[in-house]
This record gives C-alpha cells, structure tokens and sequence, in this order.
C-alpha cells in the first residue's frame, strides 16, 4: 500500500531512536544516590564510570560512520541500536563500580553509532531544502529522552526495583527495531513510497560529484579554523556531560529531590535546551539576515551566550530550589545555543567536503575532554564532601563552568580574528 509524506513517519523512527538513545545514557544519573549506597560508591568511583561510557563514545563516533556507510543505513543502524539495547541491560546484572564501568563502556561504543546513522537517514530520505527541519526533529529526541527518563525511571522504580529501569528501558531499542525492520528502506528501494514523493526526494538532492578529491586529512590540524573548532568542543561539551551525569545527583543531595518520584524540577531544566538550540540558532541567522557578516554574527551571539553562563555561579547564593532551577535552566539553554552556534561555525570555515572531516575531529576533542573532567568533579566532589560541605564542592564546578565559556570565546575569536573560508586547494 501506498503512503504518503513517507519520509516524515522514517523521520519520526529516527526521532524515537535518538529519544531512548538519551533515554538510556541518562538512567545511570538518575540512579545514582541509590546506587552509591546500595554498592559503596565514591564520587571518584562515579567519575570513573561516566569516564568509561564517555571514552568508549569517543572511539564509537570515530569508527560508526564507517561502519555505517560500509554495512548500509537499515544494517548500520540495526547493528547500532543491538548492541546499545544489550549494552544496557546488561547494567542489570552489574554488582560493583568495575562491573557499571564495563557496561558503560559497551553503552558507549553502541550509542555513539545514533548521530551518523541519523545524519545519513535525513541524507537519504530529504531533499536538500528540508533536511534542516528534518534534523531537528529527530535531535529533538536528545531533550525528549531525558525528560522520559525523569518520568518512567521513577515509575519504575516505584513498582519494580533499578534492576528491572536497565531491563525494560533495554527492551525499548529492540521493540523500535521490529518497526525500523518493517518499514525501512532506501527510497529506490520502498515499495510504499508514491512516485510523486520519489520524484520530490530524488530531484532535491545532490547531483552525483564528478571528480573525486583526495583530502590530506592531517592538513586539516594546521588551521587555525580548525583548533577553533576544537576548542570549541573540548572545553565545552564536558560541561554538558557535567550536567547530564551530576545535576539529578546535586538536587538529591543539596535538596534532598527524590528521585523515585517523578521530578519537575529536572524536567524543566532538561527541556530548556530545546529552547536554547532553537533560539541560539534563530539568533545569529537573524543577524545574518539583517546583513551582518557571518562570522561577526556568529561570534557575537557567542560572546553574549558566554556572559549569560556566568549566571550560573549566582546558584550558590540562592534561597530556595525554584531559583537554582531557574539559573540551571538558564546555563542548560544557553550551552546548547552556544553548540549550535559552534557547530554552524565548522560549515561557515570549511567547504562541504571536509566539514564532517572537522566536525568529528571537534566532536572527538569533545568526548576527550569529557574523559578529564570527571576526575576532576569526582575528585573535588570527595573531597569536600569528607568535609562535611558537599554543596561547596558543587559552587566551585559551577564557578568553573561558568567562566570557561568566556575563556573559550576569547581563544576562538584570537584563532578566527583573520580568517577566511578554507579553500579546498588547501588540503589537496
């Protein structure tokens, strides 16, 4: 049978992925205070567990698109979406910091497959002119799939116990994967596509390239352009990873936020990085707009994004939980306006050719630094929580993260302060 706007219904299958993708990444926090207590951790014991997930997220994004485009997008992303969902259960049957480590480790080589399994979807699905809409719906999954697990993880818990949250959110993948196996194909391929939707994705996509350059990919860390992208990502993205892992952890301990009971409070502060993607993206293309030169347009939004994160250190002088709930949601959102800003960036700098080149060379630089950063929060974490003053460790990492934006914008404005777009002759 026949349906139309198939395209849109593969999107929403892409959407739900990326959706229990963060779902899954994200239980790990929010079991946190019962874990720590059921199996003796530390916080260094904790920061070495999310260093495992983040080091093997590292080495997935370096080989999954490979992987992917070898094996192609049904088997690609089929394989992908196994070995997380296993993965994940297999958290069920941990019983100590070494065991989560090892799970962890396994989530994150599976889950780092999602984004170019996604991005290569959108490709072979969208013309040109609505792949933009097409992906931010799917990465809207990324906000969605925190705000479930705040919703079905304390669910589960009331009725069941933490063993049954891996097991059954473990399941989800392999329930998407009988509709992903059903109702997946390439366009050429899909019998249920009308030819009028066929036509429309074809004649809007790229025209095959004629000639074949050989990228000397090694040229590309003797540009500037390219180690502002870099640092970009390397300084910034660990703070996300600060947030995702820590934030439910913080409320439960400086609050005394149960985490079993479903929390609005970390709802709203998940659900403002939608806001801010959106808006940050809004921001620089309506300066564009109004013809201001691209770069300047970027920077500057950038730099006011900056300045708005040093509100964040305001949340250790706050009387109750509603206000720190309103200054995180603040920091949450302007982070992912600022990734998106940093991220249109790597497209602005570079031709088409190598932009993916870039971006997983920053994206690597990224899950690198989210390797270092959890030792020093878990460290900085023990410490001051032998001393009786937990809260005072956390006002420290907020100080901290507030003030790197600043400092990063300065070192990517001092790379970019003469650049140009890189000419492909550049890396022949």
């Amino acid at each position: 049978m026949k349906i139309r706007n198939y395209r849109w219904l593969i999107v929403v299958l892409v959407f739900i992925a990326t959706t229990i993708n963060y779902l899954d990444r994200q239980i790990i926090g929010l079991l946190k205070p019962i874990l720590e207590k059921e199996f003796d951790w530390t916080e260094t014991d904790y920061a070495r567990i999310v260093m495992a997930f983040t080091a093997a997220y590292a080495i997935g994004l370096a080989v999954s698109g490979w992987l992917i485009d070898k094996t192609g997008t049904k088997l690609g992303y089929t394989l992908t979406i196994v070995f997380w969902s296993v993965a994940g259960m297999l958290h069920a049957v941990a019983r100590s910091a070494v065991g989560f480590g090892l799970a962890r480790l396994a989530l994150g080589l599976g889950e780092a497959g999602n984004f170019p399994a996604a991005v290569k979807t959108v490709a072979e699905w969208f013309p040109k002119k609505e792949r933009a809409l097409a992906t931010g719906i799917f990465n809207a999954g990324t906000s969605v799939g925190v705000v479930v697990a705040l919703v079905l993880v304390p669910w589960i818990l009331t009725h069941y116990g933490w063993q049954e949250v891996f097991w059954i959110t473990g399941a989800l993948g392999f329930v998407w994967l009988v509709f992903w196996l059903i109702l997946y194909d390439i366009p050429a391929r899909q019998k249920r596509l009308t030819d009028q939707e066929r036509n429309l994705i074809t004649s809007g996509q790229e025209e095959p390239e004629t000639e074949r350059f050989s990228i000397n990919w090694f040229r590309l860390f003797t540009l500037p352009q390219t180690w502002a992208f870099v640092v970009g990502k390397a300084f910034i993205d660990p703070i996300f990873w600060f947030f995702l892992f820590w934030l439910p952890s913080y409320f439960s301990s400086r609050y005394q936020l149960d985490l079993k009971k479903i929390s609005p409070e970390l709802m709203i502060i998940y659900t403002a990085t939608t806001v801010g993607s959106i808006g940050g993206g809004y921001l620089s293309s309506l300066l564009i707009k109004r013809g201001w030169p691209t770069l300047k347009a970027r920077k500057t939004v950038l730099f006011v994004f900056a300045i708005l994160e040093v509100s964040i250190i305001l949340a250790q002088f706050a009387t109750n939980i509603w206000m720190v709930v309103a200054l995180i949601s603040l920091a949450v959102a302007v982070h992912q306006a600022w990734a998106t800003n940093v991220f249109t960036i790597a497209s602005d700098l570079f031709p088409k050719q190598v932009v993916s080149s870039v971006v997983g060379i920053g994206g690597m630089a990224g899950a690198v630094g989210g390797i270092f950063f959890p030792i020093l929060v878990g460290s900085l974490l023990d410490s001051y929580k032998s001393a009786g003053n937990l809260a005072g460790g956390y006002n420290v990492l907020f100080t901290i993260c507030g003030f790197t934006y600043l400092t990063v914008w300065v070192l990517i404005h001092l790379l970019t302060r003469r650049a140009k777009m890189v000419e492909l002759n550049q890396l022949l």
